[in-house]
C-alpha cells in the first residue's frame, strides 16, 4: 500500500487512529520504521493491531506537519536507543567491563558482557548492547573524540 490521503489523531485512550482516504477507520495503529538507524525519516509503515500494513509512508517530511509530529512523538515514546557521543571511562579491559559514557540523553553507565555485544553496522556505525539488553548507537566513529576511539579500539 502506498501513501494516500489519510488523517491521524489520538483517541481518548491515547492510541493512534488512522482514517483512510476511503473513510475506513483503524484504531491502535503503530508506526514502524523500515530503516531505523540508517535512514530513520524514510520508509515508515503504519500497521494495525494484527501487524498488517495500513499505509506506507515514503518520507515523513512529505506528510502534513501535524501528522508527522504525531508519528515522531509515537516513535520517540516506543524507541529507546541512546546515541553515544563520548566514552568517558572504561573500568577493565577484560569483559565484563563497566563503561561510563555521555549520550544524547545524558551521562550513563552500563556493563558490556563481551566483545560480541559490539556490532558493526557499517564502516563507521556501531551498535552496543549492554547487560540489560539496552542498545546504544555509535552513529559515526570518525566524529568521536580521539580518547573515545582509542577506548573503543581495545574492544573491536
Amino acid at each position: 500500500m502506498s501513501s494516500t490521503a489519510f488523517t491521524l489523531h489520538r483517541n481518548a485512550q491515547g492510541r493512534l487512529v488512522h482514517t483512510g482516504g476511503d473513510g475506513s477507520v483503524r484504531e491502535g495503529v503503530l508506526p514502524v520504521r523500515a530503516f531505523p538507524i540508517s535512514d530513520p525519516d524514510r520508509g515508515l509503515s503504519l500497521v494495525d493491531a494484527e501487524g498488517h500494513e495500513v499505509v506506507w509512508i515514503e518520507r515523513l517530511e512529505d506528510l502534513p506537519v501535524d501528522v508527522a509530529a504525531l508519528l515522531r512523538e509515537e516513535l520517540a515514546s516506543r524507541e529507546f536507543m541512546p546515541e553515544i557521543q563520548r566514552i568517558v571511562a572504561v573500568q577493565g579491559y577484560a569483559t565484563p567491563s563497566s563503561w561510563d559514557v555521555m549520550t544524547d540523553r545524558g551521562p550513563t553507565t552500563f556493563v558490556l558482557r563481551g566483545e560480541e555485544d559490539i556490532r558493526r553496522l557499517g564502516a563507521h556505525t556501531l551498535l552496543i548492547a549492554d547487560s540489560h539488553g539496552i542498545h546504544y548507537l555509535v552513529r559515526d566513529l570518525s566524529t568521536m573524540d580521539k580518547p573515545s576511539r582509542k577506548l573503543l579500539d581495545r574492544f573491536l
